[in-house]
């Protein structure tokens, strides 16, 4: 199996191993308590309906209403008008934002046909905007812990002024030292608990929650999960309102941008932690297969030597086809039948028995690096050495967020 397909499947069986997971615990957790609530409400149902001699079926019917309501904005609480500016803008933000809490829902059509359109362009500018973001706040941690690197050098005796001189001219500064993504999901991650910690003594006071009900709003609002139990910001008044408001939505821009970064670094690490196990295994079954091939008789194995040897490339090629090298294009077959074939960009030769190599078994066997291939192929598609695209449009290269992060952090390894 590919290595890629392999790490697919491996992180699918986990994934669904961590749902089955939570659900069982979320199931033991949860799942009493909502009995219990049933069993209370049906008590005070029958209560309300004998001290006040009231048809239940008609009650059924007024509290469907009042859910109705409910959807449409109205409360039994005072609370500030939904669909006013101030309260149209906070909802936007909740849609382009993707946290979503549900307070708030249009309930015209033309109200709905224009969220659709509407939230098409703002999440996927706002996405931009956190991957911009993540690499500017890579960018920014780099050089401090850069910074930090040289210091310590510095003040172990060793000197830095020659590395600094031979970086300076360079385009990327980074380039010579490269920082851990440990040290920055650790940064990250305090700068997360501190902003949620801030934001949950606010909210705690101004929103009369407990501090664990502040927390849990923090995360579940800066992770865009929104599950819209808690809202802040919803009262009509507020001591301090507009302050009040203003730092409630600058606490959600600043969370949001630090856990979707947290996030991203985690899921390197997760990435990395995939490759070791997925390594691990083929190792194991590398070794294993050697082991299988010394108890073959040795002209058996000299037979699967033969049968397992790439082609050369260089014979039997007419002009008009290219074969990418160490450094260079050169000529291969063009007929299928002669030495060879391409598979994927990968020039893929046959074996003697007239079966197809494997592109990884001809990638382990030359040390071809894929990245260089692609590399090369874009050079010769451009005409020469392809300039960074972050430099043309002033957008970093790479899409998303992983491609920001592997490229400014270049992901070191597991056993570092």
């Amino acid at each position: 199996m590919n290595e890629d397909n392999a790490r697919f499947c491996l992180l699918a069986g986990l994934i669904l191993l961590y749902l089955l997971c939570g659900a069982a615990i979320f199931s033991a957790l949860e799942h009493p308590f909502e009995l219990h609530a049933r069993r209370l409400w049906k008590q005070q149902l029958d209560n309300f309906t004998q001290r006040y001699r009231v048809n239940l079926g008609a009650l059924h019917t007024l509290l469907r209403q009042y859910e109705e309501a409910n959807g449409a904005g109205i409360r039994v609480d005072t609370l500030r008008p939904r669909w006013d500016f101030s309260g149209a803008f906070y909802f936007v933000g909740t849609v382009v934002s993707t946290i979503g809490f549900g307070m708030t829902t249009p309930a015209t059509i033309a109200g709905k046909i224009f969220l659709i359109f509407y939230g098409l362009i703002g999440c996927a500018a706002t996405i931009l905007f956190f991957n911009l973001f993540l690499e500017r706040i890579i960018t920014m941690l780099a050089y401090i812990m850069r910074w930090c690197h040289e210091r310590r050098l510095r003040c172990a005796g060793v000197g830095v002024e020659a590395s600094r001189e031979e970086t300076s001219g360079e385009e990327d500064s980074l380039e010579g030292w490269k920082p851990s993504v440990y040290y920055v999901m650790l940064i990250l991650g305090v700068a997360s608990i501190v902003i949620a910690c801030s934001a949950s003594t606010l909210y705690s006071s101004m929103e009369n929650w407990s501090y664990v009900d502040s927390l849990y709003f923090c995360f579940v609002a800066f992770s865009t999960i929104g599950f819209g139990d808690l809202v802040s910001s919803q009262r009509q008044q507020y001591e301090s309102q507009e302050a009040y408001r203003l730092g409630n939505c600058l606490f959600i821009l600043m969370g949001v941008c630090c856990i979707y970064s947290l996030f991203n670094v985690i899921s390197i690490i997760i990435k990395q932690t995939l490759n070791w196990i997925v390594g691990k295994l083929c190792c194991n079954c590398l070794q294993k297969k050697k082991h299988n091939q010394r108890r073959l008789p040795a002209h058996l194995r000299q037979k699967r030597l033969k049968r397992n040897t790439v082609q050369p490339m260089s014979s039997h090629c007419p002009p008009g086809r290219h074969r990418y090298t160490e450094g260079s294009v050169e000529t291969v077959c063009d007929s299928e039948t002669e030495a060879g074939a391409v598979n994927d960009g990968v020039y893929v030769g046959r074996r003697l028995s007239g079966e197809m190599i494997s592109v990884n078994e001809f990638m382990v066997s030359n040390k071809v690096s894929l990245a260089l291939l692609q590399k090369q192929l874009s050079e010769t598609a451009h005409q020469g050495p392809r300039q960074s695209y972050g430099h043309q449009n002033g957008f970093s290269g790479g899409v998303g967020a992983l491609a920001i992060m592997n490229n400014r952090l270049q992901e070191t390894s597991v056993d570092r």
